[in-house]
């Protein structure tokens, strides 16, 4: 039921952190994986590790600012394995400051690269899906899809609009047996959140206080859910928003 042998996945910004996480998940699970990025020498360590788990493994350039590059980037992986069956629109960003600080660059940065090329990648996706009998679109929220912050305007607005995005997409391709769902990360130590630590003083603390696991999320702690929403077990699920983080989003 989870054996993913003989899909093709592509996960935007998968050679690092959550999206690199999901990826070591669905290549052990027996998908072949296609990283999209910017930064080849760090995608090249990631497929390192990928090919490692015995999955073939591959690297295409994208910018997630431009939907020529969403459109682009889908169209060299379904070239290099002949399908795509799973989309992981992971790629992200955010901007620190009070929202009376954020410059209009900022604000279109950041929605552009959480939302829009979710978007487009998922656009762009949908006929290759269409004619393999169907897929599964996973997109990454945040816990800021839930929650109020007031150094994160434009992050936050950007994953509530994922989530918004995966309900109204997963309503328009039911027909079509595309299932597409969110993940809501809690707070995960990766690459970008040592900043935020720094930026945000008692994060750290706030944070372990309020988490009943007591600990910052991992990388891997994402790995089974990309499997499982990728997988046959999810067929009958699709709109959800899935929080993985420890339990925050439950405790006061």
């Amino acid at each position: 039921m989870f054996d993913l042998t003989g899909r093709v996945a592509l996960v935007t910004g998968g050679n690092g952190g959550i999206g690199l996480g999901m990826a070591r998940g669905l290549a052990a699970a027996g998908a072949s994986i296609v990283i999209a990025g910017r930064d080849a020498a760090k995608a090249n360590q990631a497929l390192a590790e990928l090919t490692a788990l015995g999955a073939a493994a591959a690297f295409v350039p994208f910018d997630a600012l431009h939907e020529a590059s969403c459109k682009q980037a889908i169209a060299a992986a379904t070239q290099k394995f002949g399908r795509l069956d799973i989309l992981v629109n992971n790629a992200g960003t955010t901007v620190r400051k009070p929202p009376q600080e954020i410059t209009a660059e900022e604000w279109r940065t950041v929605m552009d690269t959480n939302l829009s090329a979710a978007f487009f990648c998922s656009q762009a996706a949908y006929p290759h899906m269409v004619k393999a009998g169907g897929g599964k679109i996973i997109n990454i929220g945040s816990m800021m899809s839930i929650f109020a912050s007031s150094y994160a305007a434009p992050y936050a607005a950007s994953k509530a609009g994922i989530v918004q995005l995966s309900r109204a997409l997963a309503v328009a391709w039911a027909k079509d047996n595309i299932q597409v769902n969110a993940i809501l990360p809690g707070w995960v130590d990766t690459p970008l959140t040592p900043a935020a630590r720094i930026e945000v003083p008692g994060l750290n603390e706030r944070v372990l206080a309020r988490t009943p696991a007591a600990r910052w999320g991992s990388p891997g702690d994402f790995a089974g859910i990309a499997v499982f929403l990728a997988s046959r077990a999810a067929d009958f699920i699709t709109g959800a928003a899935i929080p993985v983080d420890g339990g925050y989003s439950i405790q006061t």
